[in-house]
């Protein structure tokens, strides 16, 4: 519940503090007339920023959740039995890794406007992000015909609640990162581009770090204890 509670409070001092930078000064029609510049070539308007970052808010608050609900769970060590802890995560992750470089990239090539970097990159990027997802799913793969169901345990239950909300949240991200693919290979506007792509660069590196996050939990139960119990390792 620690967890739950301090994270829910740096939340929301985040946001607090991001939409007072962002719009208290701003006139109300002022902030509307920045919507339409969103798709079109003006300089990233603001308020698609802040949809983003309110977003994002949700979202952690999501993991913000379920971290407390798994801290919680494994607080009862009696009947907690841990799953093996498999290889192919640690490849997952690197993918993930070089998925958010690529993309941080692509925004360096975007700022340059120079498209076929631009193209080169995104490419990497999402095809990195497969063979993350596609990782994951092998690994459902290997624990089930290891006989670790969905229903076997509570570990069990949380190792595929977790990553199946994160493996979600990265499915919802590669639709953004087709519909920035598809302007790049069409030739859209410099300025929109880059708007697409800081905004895809930004998600990509927030899906990373939950991922680390929920990554250690998940292969390292005296660390969840540790945080759990606010007791030091």
């Amino acid at each position: 519940m620690t967890i739950g509670l301090v994270s829910l409070s740096l939340l929301m001092a985040v946001i607090v503090g991001w939409l007072f930078r962002q719009t208290i000064h701003v006139q109300p029609w002022q902030a509307q007339a920045l919507v339409p510049e969103a798709a079109g070539d003006a300089v990233p308007p603001s308020a698609i920023r802040t949809a983003l970052w309110v977003f994002l808010a949700v979202a952690t608050s999501l993991f913000a959740l379920f971290a407390s609900a798994y801290a919680m769970r494994l607080g009862a060590l009696a009947d907690w039995s841990p799953l093996p802890r498999p290889r192919l995560l640690v490849l997952n992750t690197a993918l993930l890794v070089g998925a958010s470089l690529a993309m941080e990239w692509t925004v360096h090539a975007a700022r340059r406007a120079d498209l076929g970097d631009v193209q080169r990159r995104l490419l990497v990027s999402g095809l990195l992000t497969l063979g993350f997802l596609l990782g994951q799913l092998v690994v459902w793969k290997q624990l089930n015909d290891a006989g670790f169901f969905l229903t076997s345990s509570a570990a069990a239950a949380f190792f595929y609640l977790l990553t199946a909300a994160h493996g979600l949240h990265v499915l919802g991200g590669l639709v953004a990162w087709g519909r920035a693919a598809m302007r790049a290979w069409r030739g859209a506007d410099p300025a929109a581009l880059r708007l697409l792509v800081g905004l895809c660069a930004t998600y990509w590196h927030y899906l990373l770090v939950v991922w680390v996050v929920l990554y250690a939990l998940l292969v390292s139960n005296e660390l969840g204890l540790a945080i759990c119990t606010s007791e030091p390792l």
